[in-house]
Order: structure tokens, then C-alpha cells, then sequence
């Protein structure tokens, strides 16, 4: 697979020091500190609670604060490590806590519109109905796969699959009816522990020293003449490395029977063949917060590293949704019509990480040696 590699005259002749990581880190901080004003003048609430304005205010801080703990991981050696090493924990503590109740809102908007679209059942909960309408506004209104497989089965096997489309749509509205139980307590547990968050002192803390961070950046003595582009290589280097060794040729299947069977199994850890896309999420997004560094975040569009990105995160996105499905599959007592729906809507969505896989190969292999 062709890899990239960093052109050592870019971006500029001479060398990007660490005067260049401070200008970056202190732009930064002031939209961190920015997206907190927007926060607070707009009443402090987050998905759950309140305006729009505040949602966008969450998620820049979000933005912002993963792009100061990037940028401390990978330009380490150029900062004090003391310092560096608690402000990147405490950062990423806060982007985590602040982002897990957007990750339950559209994980539960995925699941019921993906049941939705294999059932074409239009007794959802309360919460579907708006969903699944602007879902089929956005998506024109295509016909769902499943259901028009079933429908067009014919002879002795078409008996079969009148049987196991009515049980999906009558599984389907209970299913819809269990995870939008499951996961909206999910996500009020996260609404209250983000506004807890923001509010304790340990938040304070992290505040006030990005404050500092605006005004002053902690650099080790040599930076001002140590170059960024050696440790900016070092984080391509370990993203390729990472993408060399996936398991390309098990995920490449177009039906992956290990991971399904895995994800309907009553063991409910992590999918094993996720874990190692999901570190090359993270470090493809360390080398594009190292790239804005380098260019003072002004970093020439690249399309097929945006399109490697997307694909990412939808493989991220369908793989915690199929396991949320294989999760409420395993709650005792359920009939099993709604077992069965949370069955094929678990497939689904591991076949939606197949599909992001794929999408992702297509777009890195597309990236060749010296592309800008």
C-alpha cells in the first residue's frame, strides 16, 4: 500500500519551530476559551437541555480541546513535560465526558432509523417517528434492501420470508421501544455527569491553566530552535505503520461470519477486530492536528485524507451501534420477535462496518508518495 511521506521543504524553506506549536496552541486556547463564554452566555446546558447555541458552544469546546491534547502528545519533547503530560490527561477527561451524550443521541437516531429502513415498520416510539421522518426526507425516501428482498422472494420460499418479515416488523417497534429506553438513559447519565463536569472545581482547574495557555505557552529551552517537522513525521509514521497492520484481508470478506457471530455472543466486550480501526481513527486525527500546526492551521485541504476520515468515523459509529443492538438483545425476558429484530438490525450494522472498511482502504490506497 502506498504511504505518504512529509516533504521536507513544506511548509515552508526554513524550519517550523516550536515558536510556530505556541502561535498554534495559544489560537487554541482562545477558541477554547471563546466556545466556554458561548457556553455560559447561552445557560451552560448541553444536548439534553437546552438551545442550539449551547450545543454548538459543547462541541467546539470539544473541537478545541482535543487539538491542545493532540498537539501536547505528538510535540512533547518541545514543551515541558510535566506540565504538558496533566494538561493533555485533563483535556482529554473533559473531551470524553463532554462528548459521550452526543455519541448516545446519534447512536440511538442510527438504530432506529436502520430499523426502520429493514422493516419498513411505522410503529416506532414516539422519538422514531421524527427521526425516521427526516431520515427518509434526507435519504429520498429509497426503498429498504431488506424489504424489498422479502418482497420479491417468490415460489415455496416466499411463505418463509412473509414469516420473517412480519416477525422484523413486529420485533422492529418493540426493539425501537428498548433502545430508546436503554439508550436515553444513557445519554441523561451523561447530561448530568457533563453538567456536573463543568461544574466542579477539576473543570475550573483545566479552565483557568488554558487561560494561561493563551497568553503563554510552557516551551522546553530548546524549542525556539528545535523544528516540528521531525516529530510530525513520526506521527505520519506511526499512522501508516497502524494502517499497514489491519486486518485488511478478514475484514476485506464481504461477509465477515467471525464478527458477527462474536457480536451476537453473550461475552459483551469490545469487538476484537475493532480495536485496531479504532486506533487509526486516533492517530489519523494526530497527524492532521500536527499538519495544522505546521501550517498554523491554515492546512491545505486534503480530499481523500477527509474521505479516509468520514470512513472512520462511520465505522466507528456502526460499530457501537451494532453493539449497543447486541446489548439489548442480551436483556432477560424479551420476546423473541424483539430478539430477532435486534438480531438482523446487530447485522446490519456489522455489515456497515464492513462497508466502512472497504471505503477506507479505497480511500487510502488512493493517497500516493509526495501527494501535498
Amino acid at each position: 500500500m502506498a504511504q505518504q511521506h512529509l516533504d521536507p521543504t513544506d511548509p515552508a524553506a526554513g524550519e517550523v519551530t516550536g515558536d510556530a506549536l505556541a502561535a498554534y496552541l495559544r489560537a487554541q486556547a482562545t477558541e477554547f476559551l471563546r466556545a466556554l463564554r458561548l457556553h455560559r452566555e447561552t445557560g451552560g446546558h448541553t444536548a439534553a437541555g437546552g438551545a442550539e447555541e449551547s450545543v454548538d458552544a459543547a462541541r467546539l469546546l470539544r473541537r478545541s480541546a482535543r487539538r491542545i491534547s493532540g498537539s501536547l502528545h505528538t510535540f512533547r519533547p518541545l514543551l515541558d513535560a510535566d506540565w504538558s503530560e496533566e494538561m493533555r490527561q485533563e483535556l482529554a477527561w473533559l473531551s470524553g465526558t463532554l462528548g459521550l451524550e452526543h455519541a448516545y443521541e446519534a447512536r440511538l437516531e442510527r438504530l432506529l432509523l436502520a430499523l426502520h429502513r429493514l422493516s419498513g415498520a411505522t410503529v416506532l416510539p414516539a422519538h422514531a417517528v421524527d427521526v425516521v421522518a427526516a431520515g427518509s426526507r434526507a435519504a429520498g425516501a429509497a426503498p429498504a434492501p431488506l424489504k424489498a428482498a422479502l418482497e420479491n422472494t417468490g415460489g415455496p420460499a416466499n411463505v418463509t420470508a412473509t414469516a420473517e418479515r412480519g416477525n422484523l416488523t413486529v420485533g422492529a417497534a418493540k426493539a425501537g421501544a428498548l433502545l430508546e429506553r436503554q439508550l436515553t438513559l444513557a445519554r441523561t447519565r451523561a447530561h448530568s455527569t457533563a453538567l456536573q463536569a463543568l461544574g466542579s472545581s477539576r473543570f475550573h482547574a483545566v479552565a483557568d491553566k488554558v487561560a494561561v495557555l493563551a497568553s503563554e505557552v510552557p516551551l522546553a529551552p530548546a524549542a525556539s530552535t528545535t523544528d516540528l517537522r521531525p516529530p510530525a513525521a513520526a506521527a505520519e509514521e506511526r499512522l501508516t505503520a497502524a494502517i499497514a497492520a489491519l486486518p485488511l484481508v478478514t475484514a476485506g470478506h464481504p461477509y465477515n461470519a467471525e464478527a458477527l457471530v462474536h457480536g451476537l455472543s453473550p461475552d459483551p466486550a469490545p469487538h476484537p477486530q475493532d480495536g485496531p480501526w479504532h486506533q487509526v481513527r486516533l492517530l489519523l486525527r494526530l497527524h492532521r492536528y500536527a499538519q495544522e500546526a505546521l501550517h498554523g492551521g491554515n492546512i491545505p485541504v486534503d480530499v481523500r485524507l477527509l474521505a479516509a476520515g468520514r470512513a472512520l468515523n462511520r465505522h466507528r459509529d456502526a460499530s457501537e451501534a451494532a453493539a449497543a443492538a447486541a446489548q439489548a438483545a442480551r436483556t432477560p425476558r424479551i420476546a423473541p420477535a424483539t430478539a430477532y429484530a435486534l438480531g438482523v438490525l446487530h447485522a446490519d450494522q456489522r455489515h456497515e462496518v464492513e462497508a466502512a472498511r472497504f471505503a477506507f482502504q479505497q480511500a487510502w490506497q488512493k493517497r500516493t508518495v509526495g501527494t501535498p
